[in-house]
């Protein structure tokens, strides 16, 4: 479904944009999503609308890991991509699985400061964005996805979360359309 409106207190989840994760081979040209996920936090932070940062360190334990080895990340690989410009009012998460919900603050965050409803961009389109916009869909949340600030490794698992899982669960837009709503205040009191 088309994104048609923005609920008053929307909030911008940017999912793993960090300097490992870009650095990944990727389906579409990860600098223009960096590009839009960047433009999109401007326009928040811009309006007085909460941007939150997610960023992974880990993964979950499981069966599905128990033959890798313990992994341990290096610290640049964990550093935020700059073009996201943190800010000290932006809330940062820390995740260790793939959506940013699962044993962390953030819906206890969103909730405090009244949010209900995420925009949700990042990287990778199938895993932290789509588990990030499920839970979000599930926890009551209107969501949004800017599908041209978010990318996979690969472009079949991209375009089938975009055209079977996002419409079921949210609305989808570009990253201009996203932010002319930001801008112009559309269903903002």
């Amino acid at each position: 479904m088309p994104v048609t409106t923005l609920d008053p207190k929307t909030a911008l989840v940017v999912v793993d944009l960090q300097k490992g994760v870009v650095g990944m081979p990727a389906a579409h040209p990860v600098d223009q999503v960096v590009k839009n996920s960047a433009a999109l936090a401007d326009a928040f932070r811009a309006h007085g609308l909460p941007v939150v940062i997610v960023t992974v360190d880990g993964v979950a334990p499981g069966r599905t890991d128990q033959n890798r080895p313990a992994v341990e990340f290096p610290a640049e690989w964990l550093e935020l991509v700059p073009e996201l410009n943190r800010q000290p009012g932006d809330h940062a998460v820390t995740k260790r699985t793939w959506g940013a919900f699962t044993g962390t603050d953030l819906d206890a965050h969103l909730k405090g400061e009244g949010v209900t409803q995420v925009v949700v961009v990042g990287v990778a389109t199938s895993a932290g964005v789509e588990s990030t916009a499920r839970h979000a869909h599930e926890l009551g949340y209107h969501v949004t996805l800017a599908v041209d600030a978010m990318t996979d490794m690969s472009r079949e698992a991209h375009d089938h979360s975009v055209a079977q899982i996002f419409p079921k669960i949210g609305e989808t837009g570009t990253t201009e359309e996203i932010i002319d709503l930001v801008t112009s205040g559309n269903g903002r009191s």
